[in-house]
């Protein structure tokens, strides 16, 4: 086992775990197959993390995990149940640690769930085997769903319990027989000091103190810290004083554990009283790791002074160094400082509340302001205070439910006011969910009638990330109506923009561009320019959706005008190619080809990678309506490269379907088939019926290219069902016009005609003439599809 930099008493049991990871020309070739699950099981304390980091460091210095290895802390036995993980707050750390920008991680648990195994199998067809450890699991459902699919991935699970896996392994650790006990308490004795005479001088005392250990590691390290940190400390004393300190109704384990850590903590007391009080401070604290930082505030004391009272508590084995300089209890020892109780420490969390309050105050300035603004306070800008963010999320969260599970209001909504922008920039949306969840809770307690307008609009933005737009609908027109009765007209306008697009996303097109021009009236009123310039975008977006391209083109370039007034590249981008989509409909195609190059230059500046893929998807949709359509495939194919990369499988299904219409344009029409049929299993395995709706429109007018007219007519109406479903008029249009035609190849005419009305009628409704009036000339001739 492991006490300081010593490892005994567990070499069959490396040897075990170390088989289970090898690549297959190490052991038995999996292939494809499940993936293999090692599950480390024991009592609290017994060694297993230890062993699996161990084991995970060894393999991949042996070159057997090309992708890496990953580890997470479930928490699954933390006294506080409100700070063990569960899989949805797993994957978006997990596709960072895997290497994805935050940007490119999907908002919703399930979709990043999707992304998660994306990225797993690719890796696994390119043989850059992952280790995942999953430490510190409770249950089988805190881990089946973060297993990877695929045989050449590895898991390694700990566990205190007999957990149900898929293909499991099990490596069950004991406690340290007496004799590689002995060994770990004498050889961390002499690691701290080679010339520690109590080695040789009470061996017998030595082999009784880790006999009253019961040979668990954690109480043998404890007990061996004890006896390094006071030389004068004979081994028969210590003895003495377990004998004295332990319980004898307590069971094996449980019984050493009390006893050395209640030693320890007396001892800690003596010695070193500070350290002591900061132990007992950490432990109270919410999240389960803390800074240097966090760990001086509660204290109370500079960092310079608390540093050594961390290595003091480090070196007791009481407290555990995690990277990044973090500091995180056992849960163990976490327990045990809780039930001893008898200080009040409601001051120092306050002050630690304070601190995270305050902190990500200054923060979220500098992620709601321009790029280029001066640096101020404690940040040196943008990218320095998004990484304080990231490393403090998992903490940051927490920290907000114990805020408003202790009736501690004004920090309940302080920090997760402060954390909206960086939860929702980061894509954390289910963290945010949970947040403003509090926050909203604790305005209406308060009866701040202001406080809770803005967490019902935060709370909207989650629920529409996280595709709950019924909700995310209702939550804006809550925060509209608090707006409105307040008289607040800047939250009225934000209110409305977020309305607008929450109705979008419905398909309610009429009452969002209603809405956005509601928030365009108040912000104009207000002469704000720059979030002017944002309700100009999101209306000149519907304004496409609704076939008013000129319209569009003039809302997008007055918005391209205000964002290049104030600087703001990241904006300017997303409007070039809202610009570009809009030109294009209306057959201006170098202007859209130009503006979608700019806007692919604007993403690449800023880093944006799905912005990239997005702009270079539309050049390519406009090289092809140009001609060009080599030059289409090639910038589809890029971005479908991409997009893989990424594990972005809407993006995928969508790239895949314009390959399809690109090879359609050159009479490639098998594979174009072969490309829609991947875009549509793509969709529906995301549950996306509106993706659905049109790789099976596309599917449908490719099978009628292929002469498969019975199939294509099969398509078409799969089309329809799902356009009809989702109240789109304008596919559902687009749908009845193509199967009219469909059936009048077949020689269907009356069905023919009727589904012509059916079309005309929807055209109209859509308010869309033109098509409308193509119908009645269309379906009786040659059967030209719609374009």
């Amino acid at each position: 086992m492991v006490a300081g930099e010593v490892f005994v008493g567990r070499d069959d049991e490396l040897a075990r775990l170390l088989d289970a990871l090898a690549p297959a020309e190490h052991t038995v070739d999996v292939g494809v197959g499940p993936v293999v699950v090692s599950a480390v099981s024991g009592m609290g304390g017994i060694g297993k993390t230890t062993l699996v980091r161990r084991a995970g460091a060894q393999a991949v210095e042996r070159g057997w995990f090309p992708g890496g290895a990953v580890v997470v802390d479930l928490y699954g036995y933390d006294p506080d149940p409100g700070q063990r993980i569960q899989p949805g707050q797993v994957f978006g750390p997990l596709l960072r640690a895997l290497g994805l920008d935050a940007r490119d991680v999907p908002a919703s648990p399930g979709e990043q769930a999707a992304v998660y195994h994306r990225v797993l199998g690719q890796w696994a067809e390119k043989e850059r085997r992952v280790l995942v450890v999953l430490d510190n699991a409770s249950t089988s459902d805190q881990v089946r769903d973060l297993l990877p699919r695929q045989g050449p991935h590895r898991v390694v699970v700990t566990t205190r319990d007999t957990l149900t896996l898929p293909s499991m392994q099990r490596l069950e650790l004991d406690v340290l027989a007496t004799g590689h006990a002995l060994d770990l308490i004498t050889r961390t004795l002499r690691h701290e000091d080679p010339s520690d005479p109590r080695v040789g001088r009470d061996p017998a005392g030595l082999q009784r103190v880790v006999e009253l250990c019961d040979g668990l590691p954690l109480a043998v390290g404890v007990a061996a810290a004890v006896l390094a940190d006071e030389p004068d400390l004979t081994a028969g004393e210590l003895v003495e004083e377990l004998e004295a300190a332990r319980l004898p109704t307590l069971a094996r384990g449980d019984t050493s554990v009390v006893a050395v850590l209640s030693l320890s903590w007396h001892r800690l007391g003596d010695s070193s009283p500070d350290a002591a009080r900061l132990l007992r401070l950490i432990a109270m604290a919410p999240g389960p790791t803390l800074s240097t930082e966090a760990a001086a505030v509660l204290a109370e004391v500079a960092p310079a002074r608390v540093r050594p009272w961390l290595r003091t508590l480090r070196q007791a084995h009481l407290l555990q160094q995690r990277p990044g300089m973090r500091w995180a209890l056992h849960d163990l020892v976490r327990h045990h400082i809780r039930e001893i109780g008898g200080v009040d420490t409601d001051a120092a969390v306050d002050r630690l509340l304070d601190f995270y309050t305050s902190t990500i105050g200054e923060a979220d300035t500098y992620l709601r302001g321009l790029p280029g603004q001066p640096a101020s306070g404690r940040f040196s800008g943008r990218e320095e205070a998004l990484a304080w963010l990231e490393a403090e999320q998992a903490t940051l969260v927490a920290a907000v439910t114990h805020a408003a599970t202790t009736g501690r209001h004004s920090h309940t909504t302080g920090l997760a006011g402060g954390l909206a922008v960086y939860l929702d920039l980061l894509r954390y949306h289910a963290d945010m969910l949970t947040a403003t969840q509090y926050a909203l809770d604790t305005y209406r307690v308060q009866g701040d009638r202001h406080g809770e307008a803005r967490a019902w609009n935060n709370l909207g933005v989650a629920l529409r990330h996280l595709r709950r737009f019924d909700e995310s609908l209702a939550a804006h027109q809550r925060s509209l109506e608090g707006y409105q009765e307040l008289g607040d007209r800047r939250g009225e306008a934000w209110a409305w923009s977020n309305l607008g697009v929450a109705l979008r996303h419905l398909r309610r097109l009429d009452e969002a561009i209603a809405a956005h021009q509601r928030a365009l009236e108040g912000y104009q009123e207000l002469g704000d320019r720059h979030d002017d310039a944002a309700a100009r975008t999101n209306l000149g977006i519907v304004l496409g959706d609704v076939r008013r391209f000129d319209e569009a083109v003039t809302v997008h370039q007055q918005a391209l005008n205000a964002y290049q007034e104030s600087g703001d590249r990241h904006r300017e981008a997303m409007v070039r190619n809202n610009l570009g989509i809009a030109l294009r409909h209306l057959g201006r195609l170098d202007e859209a080809i130009a503006a979608h190059q700019r806007a692919l230059e604007g993403y690449q500046e800023v880093g944006d990678r799905h912005g990239e893929a997005r702009a270079r998807n539309n050049l390519g949709v406009a090289l092809r309506h140009l001609g060009r359509l080599d030059e289409a495939i090639a910038a589809h194919r890029q971005v479908l490269e991409g997009y893989q990369e990424l594990g972005d499988r809407h993006g995928e299904a969508w790239t895949w379907n314009n390959v399809g219409l690109a090879l359609g344009k050159l009479g490639r029409w098998d594979e174009a088939v072969t490309v829609h049929q991947q875009a549509l299993e793509i969709y529906q395995g995301l549950g996306d019926r509106r993706g659905e709706a049109m790789a099976w429109g596309n599917l449908g007018n490719t099978l009628r290219r292929t002469r498969r007219s019975a199939e294509a007519i099969i398509a078409r109406k799969q089309a329809l069902e799902a356009y009809q479903e989702l109240g789109d008029r304008q596919g559902e249009a687009r749908t009845w016009h193509n199967l009219a035609l469909a059936l009048s190849e077949t020689g269907q005419q009356d069905q023919a005609r009727e589904a012509a009305e059916r079309a005309r009628q929807a055209y109209l409704q859509a308010r869309d003439p033109d098509s409308a009036a193509a119908v009645e000339d269309e379906v009786p001739g040659s059967g030209r599809p719609h374009p």
